[in-house]
Parts: structure tokens; sequence; C-alpha cells
């Protein structure tokens, strides 16, 4: 125990005795307003007074505090959710906690609990350092991808940042699977077959069996940060083209694939050979 404690609570309850309100009494001692007050309550509700209080405090801050034990049960449920919804994150499993058990639990406990029985991996910093933004000075230098959300369609899309080039390949789920199918289509028939660097959001659609393949492509893969719409602002823009001058705003089913996928193949016709570029001094990207 730290003499200098025992100083400072003794000297509280003098300065206490003498009638110096709590706030003061704190200032003096360079301690919070409500540490002071829980000294003075301690002392005064002790049968043995400031002695008895002194020695109290001193054996309740010897040595580590035994840990709390989880409930087994408690345990059980998190580990069941985890696999039943596919190795969810902790805040969905502290949602499904409250939701069907009417249990709260902070979601460090929750990760505390799923290390027991699941190797984790580091979640990605929020702000860590990935490296000056991709910019590109010739042709298949930077590709970006994304996906843009049709209902039960989903458009995922790539863009050239050089050339301006671009693609667009429809799809009925959003999973890694369909990333791959979009990355090897893509990639063979309208970039060579070959990228210096491609960049893609974090969504699952770009991740596990997609990240697998991607080395494939290219030589390397970012994962622009989150909430830096500038970093894909190259495809952002090509997918407001593709909502505005093709599929709109609409939502479609999947029986309309083909129908949809038809528009696609028109649309990037005359984006490619027809539609001007600004960025290119008002040329197409493509000529026939």
């Amino acid at each position: 125990m730290d003499m200098k404690q025992v100083t400072k609570i003794s000297l509280a309850w003098e300065l206490f005795e003498q009638g110096i309100p709590k706030i003061h009494i704190a200032k003096q001692l360079g301690v919070h307003r409500e540490t002071v007050h829980l000294w003075i309550c301690g002392i005064a509700a002790h049968p043995k007074g400031l002695l008895g209080f002194l020695d109290y405090y001193t054996k309740a801050k010897k040595g580590e505090r035994p840990k709390r034990q989880v409930d087994a049960i408690l345990k059980r449920w998190i580990w069941e959710i985890r696999k039943r919804e596919m190795d969810c994150c902790g805040d969905k499993i502290q949602y499904f906690l409250n939701k069907e058990h009417a249990v709260s639990v902070s979601i460090p406990k929750i990760y505390e609990i799923l290390k027991e029985k699941y190797v984790l991996r580091k979640r990605r910093g929020k702000n860590q350092k990935r490296g000056p933004v991709p910019k590109a000075e010739k042709a298949r230098e930077v590709i970006q991808m994304d996906t843009i959300d049709f209902g039960e369609i989903f458009a995922f899309t790539a863009v050239d940042i050089y050339t301006k080039e671009a693609d667009v390949i429809l799809r009925p789920a959003l999973t890694s699977s369909d990333g791959v199918v979009f990355l090897d289509t893509c990639m063979r028939r309208r970039f060579n077959g070959h990228s210096e660097l491609i960049q893609a959001d974090g969504g699952p659609e770009f991740k596990d069996k997609f990240t697998e393949r991607v080395y494939t492509y290219t030589d390397t893969f970012r994962i622009s940060r989150p909430y830096k719409k500038n970093e894909q602002s190259f495809i952002e823009s090509f997918n407001r083209t593709v909502r505005k001058e093709c599929l709109g705003w609409n939502k479609y089913k999947v029986r309309e694939l083909s129908e949809a996928t038809h528009l696609v193949e028109t649309f990037l016709d005359r984006y490619h050979y027809h539609r001007p570029h600004m960025s290119l001094g008002m040329k197409p990207p493509l000529t026939r």
C-alpha cells in the first residue's frame, strides 16, 4: 500500500473534522471530490473510525482481485450464436444475446469468451496506415473495384483509373465466390489479365476466396480505408454513371438477370465507344 495514499486519507479526515468543505479538501490533496467523499463516508461508517478504515483500505488494495467467473451457460450461448451466425462479430452476438436471452454482456467480455474456443483475427484498425492513395500514370497500373445493390441482383464494377475502361458483371449474390467469378471475368475480357494494383473496399465479396485469387491478376491488393470515399473516387463516379445511364435506382428480381445483363452490355458499348470523358479530352475510352 502506498503510504502517500494513507497520508492523504488521514489528512482528508483531519481537514473534514475542522469543518473544511470536501471540495476544498480535494483541491488541497490533488484528488477527485468524489474520492474524498468516499473516504469520509467510509471512515464515518467504520466502527473503529479512521484506524479501522485505514486497515480495511490497506488490505483491500493488496494483491490482484479475483476474476469473476463467467457462467458456463452464457459461454455456451455465445459460442452457439457465433457458429449459427457464421462467425459474426461481437456487436451482433451482443444483439442476439439481448434479444433471445435478455442478457446484457459487454463486447470486450464477449471477445474474451470467444478467445477460449476460437482463434480470432485482429481487426484492422480504423486509422491503420495503408500507404498513400494509389495514382496511375499508365494503363493497367491501378484498377478500382466495387459493388452496387440492385435488390436481388448485385452489380460488380471495375474501372482502370487511367484509361477509364470499365466493366460490369451482374451476380445474384454478394459472396466471395461471386467476387471470384467477377474477378476472373473482368480481368480476362477487359484488363488483359493483369494490373499492378487492384483496390476494393472491405466488403465480404472482396474477402476469403476473392483474396486467395486476386494475386493471380495483380502484384498488390489494397483495401481502401472505411468512410474515405475519396480513396474510391473513380469507381464511385462510375457507379453513379451506371445508375444514371443504365440500371437506374430500380430493384431487380433474380428472374430479371438476363434482361438487366443485356442493358449493361448495351451501356458498356456506349460507354467505351461513344460517351466522351472530360478527363480524356472529351474522347471515349476506346475507339473501334
